[in-house]
């Protein structure tokens, strides 16, 4: 089985956009925006703009599509008006999946802000019990990306987004996303062989991997347990080509779907790199 592979994509000229660049640079599964993802609040997704994205998914080589939210969503904000318009703008954003037909929303679980991670976990659980009821019936899951700890961020230890799962009442919507250089400098090392290993084993343990249905492929350009998150090109950081050809030929993960998250340009040229130094890792 090939390993499904590709990149963060960009919709600039609309989603539908995306799947035409994903499809010149030969990407297997891609993760878009489908707003601006710096906005709160974005037009609606024409007729024409989703059967096109449909329809060009369909023709291309494409099997993978997750979404990923605004970056200004915080499930688990202190103030209740960002709390309040972070629960509306995720509900839009599980709505946009839904009519695109994007199987996963992925984001990061929250900040608490000083509130304390228990709290925030529960307010977490709540915002997306909220969005669930009032999205019965949508195919779409809820994907919690597993994050580096910088600041107050919530999501730096498996146990965090086991403890959001256990309230949530709906979880079959649940789905989760471990993203390298978060974990890393959270401090799994990935790098070790070994250490690699009873990492994966600790997911399986504490979350399961049926949960797992993306990597986020990023080298760190932070050291092991330095909690901050800051993307590199495969093999220029510290996780470096030992942890990712652990990675790659892991047979446990390896119909997970994998997408880069590194630096890159307009033509997103550096992908191209990036995914040929990782299919050149597996043995």
């Amino acid at each position: 089985m090939e390993q499904l592979l590709g990149a963060h994509t960009s919709t600039n000229g609309g989603v539908s956009a995306a799947v035409d660049l994903a499809e010149k640079l030969g990407f297997t599964a891609i993760q878009i925006f489908t707003k601006n993802n710096n906005r709160w609040y974005s037009k609606d997704l024409s007729e024409k703009e989703v059967e096109l994205f449909k329809s060009k998914l369909r023709g291309s080589h494409i099997k993978f599509v997750v979404a990923h939210d605004s970056y200004l969503i915080n499930l688990c904000a202190k103030e209740p008006e960002m709390l309040n318009k972070s629960r509306d703008s995720f509900l839009d954003e599980l709505k946009r999946c839904e009519l695109l037909g994007i199987p996963h929303l992925n984001f990061h679980p929250g900040a608490h802000m000083g509130q304390g991670e228990e709290e925030g976990i529960k307010l977490i659980a709540e915002s997306l019990n909220i969005a669930h009821t009032k999205t019965p019936g949508f195919k779409v899951t809820s994907m919690l990306e597993a994050t580096a700890g910088q600041g107050s961020a919530i999501g730096y230890k498996f146990e965090h987004l086991r403890k959001i799962i256990d309230l949530v009442d709906d979880k079959k919507r649940m789905t989760v996303c471990i993203d390298t250089a978060h974990i890393f400098a959270a401090g799994y090392d990935i790098k070790n062989t070994v250490t690699y290993k009873k990492v994966i084993s600790e997911f399986d343990t504490i979350i399961g991997l049926e949960r797992l249905k993306c990597i986020h492929m990023n080298d760190s350009k932070k050291d092991l347990g330095s909690k901050v998150d800051r993307h590199e090109h495969i093999g220029k950081g510290f996780i470096g080509i030992e942890g990712f050809t652990n990675i790659m030929n892991d047979q446990k993960i390896k119909h997970i779907p994998k997408i880069l998250e590194t630096p890159k340009g307009k033509e997103q040229l550096e992908d191209i790199v990036n995914l040929n130094i990782l299919k050149g890792l597996i043995k």
